[in-house]
């Protein structure tokens, strides 16, 4: 099973079946045991246990929504999106790679992380770039301080327009998070309201990245307390466990207070970088994958990937699976914005990952051969169990042993195939 490979990136029924028997006990041993915690609200000390639903499911859902694109000036992108163990999918996403007019050279790319519900996230996906764009902020001469504000004032509106929607519409519960990405011909303007989060790359390195908005932040808890809040269990109130966003109005009925004054600001972080040669590529992504991955460890994979991928959206796909065999229980989506200069499909590479899959399947033919040398049952969970105190030379940066567990599995079946027994002749028939 090679890498590099173009065609469809849904689950195949093969695998399904895999997942169907094997989910429960292998996902607890990539996972490591680690929990998670919902991203929107817990409920309160005053609700009956037995009425509260999990919001997660018994076994993930794996298939995964895929868009790919491409801008005149020479950006290409891909998104792609999964639910995974949460009962619902709250993520959208917008990806506008052309703006038109005398914008046509700018793009726009954003993801929308949804809690208490899928709806706040959905509207501000179809109104967000609208209401910055109709504050006329933008304009072909590109002057950051114009746009800056015009973002900022994008967001103020669409949270206003919205708390008219969310009242005839019974959303107050709702709100959503925002990552967002404006490129114009000389500068990448990044605006976060949330923990989803932004991350560029030059020149091999993590050359930016946006700031979560915790409310155990010191700025952000001082806003909170300060609008009559408090912060318990890193948790605003105790129960939201982001200090902006867009919706949240429960959060927002401070009296005398502005918008951005109150325990939730819509208020987005602004940050202009300007453009260079040397951007390869930048990353939008939700909490999802950011739980289980540090910017520094996705820059890498994502830079070796390149180097063996045809389509970005097999790229994608990967970030997805290598953050969901992590351990994240939360919805992941992922925006992969590649600059000209993004590592390039490389010969060298192609060889150093069909060398690494070929000794993956090595190894997993040996530890199976050795288990049932010693009479025990070489399931999966234990053929996993001895590879992962292998050393295994040639893994992709920043993924290590995860990010090959397709592969893994592949070579497990392959040789429990192998070693079925045989029947004579006549036997088994039907």
């Amino acid at each position: 099973m090679r890498t590099a490979r173009k065609g469809s990136v849904e689950m195949p029924a093969f695998m399904r079946q895999l997942v169907k028997e094997t989910e429960k006990r292998v996902s607890s041993f990539f996972k490591g045991g680690r929990g998670g915690a919902a991203e929107g609200e817990q409920p309160g000390d005053g609700e009956r246990e037995e009425v509260i639903t999990s919001p997660y499911l018994d076994r993930p859902v794996l298939d995964k929504l895929t868009e790919e694109g491409c801008a005149r000036w020479g950006l290409t992108y891909a998104l792609g999106s999964m639910q995974g163990w949460r009962a619902n999918m709250e993520d959208f996403h917008n990806c506008v790679p052309q703006l038109g007019g005398e914008l046509a050279d700018w793009s726009f790319f954003a993801v929308f992380d949804g809690h208490a519900g899928s709806s706040v996230a959905q509207y501000c996906s179809q109104h967000l770039l609208g209401q910055i764009l109709a504050t006329g902020g933008m304009r072909s001469e590109d002057d950051p301080e114009r746009v800056k504000g015009a973002i900022i004032e994008g967001f103020l509106q669409t949270d206003k327009h919205l708390l008219s929607v969310t009242r005839r519409e019974g959303w107050e519960r709702g709100g959503t998070t925002v990552v967002a990405t404006l490129i114009s011909p000389y500068y990448i303007y990044f605006a976060n309201c949330g923990d989803s989060r932004a991350v560029l790359c030059r020149s091999g390195q993590v050359c930016f990245s946006t700031e979560d908005h915790k409310p155990y932040n010191p700025l952000e808890k001082e806003r909170i307390e300060s609008a009559g809040g408090s912060v318990s269990i890193q948790r605003i109130n105790g129960s939201l466990a982001v200090s902006r966003a867009l919706g949240d109005f429960s959060y927002k009925g401070a009296e005398n207070r502005t918008p951005t004054q109150q325990m939730v600001s819509p208020e987005p972080e602004v940050c202009v970088v300007e453009r260079s040669p040397a951007d390869e590529f930048l990353v939008l992504a939700c909490d999802g994958v950011w739980d289980t991955i540090s910017n520094e460890d996705l820059c890498a994979f994502i830079h070796n990937r390149l180097r063996v991928c045809t389509d970005l959206r097999d790229v994608c796909t990967q970030v997805i699976d290598l953050c969901l065999y992590k351990g994240s229980l939360d919805n992941i989506s992922i925006i992969l914005l590649c600059f000209p200069g993004a590592p390039q499909l490389s010969a060298e590479a192609l060889h150093q990952e069909a060398e690494l899959e070929d000794l993956l399947e090595s190894k997993v033919a040996e530890i199976y051969d050795e288990l049932c040398a010693r009479g025990e049952e070489p399931d999966l969970l234990s053929v996993l169990t001895v590879l992962a105190s292998t050393v295994i030379p040639g893994l992709p940066p920043g993924g290590g042993i995860q990010s090959k567990r397709n592969c893994i599995i592949s070579a497990y079946y392959q040789q429990r195939e192998t070693h079925k027994p045989t029947l004579p002749n006549g036997l088994g028939g039907s």
